[in-house]
């Protein structure tokens, strides 16, 4: 339940940080589910595409092996139910109205080609960066949508020009490939493979960092930092848990890296009153 809990998390943020008066419970629920199917699809597909000795495959995959009947049948009533609020509970801007594009429909391409590059990596043990720089996008872009589409005229090129959904794909972006990197440098203790990988995550996390600063002093009325100090905590929390992996388990890191993106809300909330 981690990946809907930070989805649900994140979209009362947006939708805090782009003045929406109001966001109906039902948006959370469309969202929670949607996120919570695309992960046990993923998840389905580890477990008939990847070799029973994979050390890709962890206790969360041994879980959903044992279950996999059943959790098929759940992933297709919460399917089911998220389709339904999408098509006749939602606003229609959600689909596209006469002469407008919906955000439904480029949040389907990017979760196909998501799923696409999920199944073209399946057999290669190397890292797959650009697949997760896309389910990074894929998921800012998915959780962002359902609080921009109650912001007026603006439609779906402003949110993908949005600085605050930007900055909140390379924060999930980075997140998956720690977990990556983090399960790789247990397997190996070549010195070589570690610096490059560190580096690989290291110099993200800078970037983002820059990036959330850079924003920040744009915003002029200062109604946005708060979102962006939101993500730089996160991206920090993030550093830390990586220097300090040793200390945990892997169960532990995966966990604690769902912590981190939604640990720093509390401080968005509070920031966010004040302004």
């Amino acid at each position: 339940m981690d990946a809907p809990i930070v989805a649900m998390v994140w979209l009362g943020m947006f939708a805090r940080v782009w003045r929406v008066e109001y966001l109906e419970w039902q948006n959370y629920l469309a969202l929670g589910l949607a996120v919570w199917v695309i992960y046990v699809v993923d998840r389905l597909l580890d477990v008939k595409l990847l070799h029973s000795d994979d050390p890709r495959l962890g206790p969360r995959h041994a879980f959903v092996k044992r279950h996999q009947k059943k959790l098929g049948w759940l992933a297709l009533a919460a399917l089911a139910g998220s389709v339904f609020m999408a098509f006749f509970v939602l606003p229609f801007r959600l689909i596209g109205l006469p002469m407008e594009i919906g955000y439904l429909l480029p949040a389907g391409i990017l979760t196909f080609v998501f799923f696409s590059l999920n199944l073209a990596s399946a057999g290669n043990p190397e890292i797959p960066h650009l697949r997760n720089l896309l389910a990074g996008v894929t998921f800012s872009f998915g959780t962002a949508m359902l609080a921009h589409l109650h912001i007026g005229s603006e439609g779906v090129f402003h949110l993908f020009q949005s600085r605050e959904m930007l900055c909140f794909a390379l924060l999930c972006a980075v997140n998956i490939s720690a977990i990556h990197f983090w399960e790789q440098s247990r397997q190996s203790r070549d010195q070589d493979f570690q610096a490059a990988h560190e580096l690989a995550l290291t110099l993200p996390l800078a970037v983002l960092g820059a990036a959330c600063i850079l924003s920040a002093g744009m915003d002029e009325e200062t109604t946005r930092r708060p979102f962006f100090y939101a993500v730089l905590i996160a991206a920090a929390l993030l550093f830390v848990l990586n220097r300090q992996r040793e200390r945990f388990s892997m169960d532990a890191l995966r966990v604690l890296a769902d912590v981190a993106l939604v640990a720093p809300f509390p401080v968005f909330w509070l920031l966010s009153s004040a302004t």
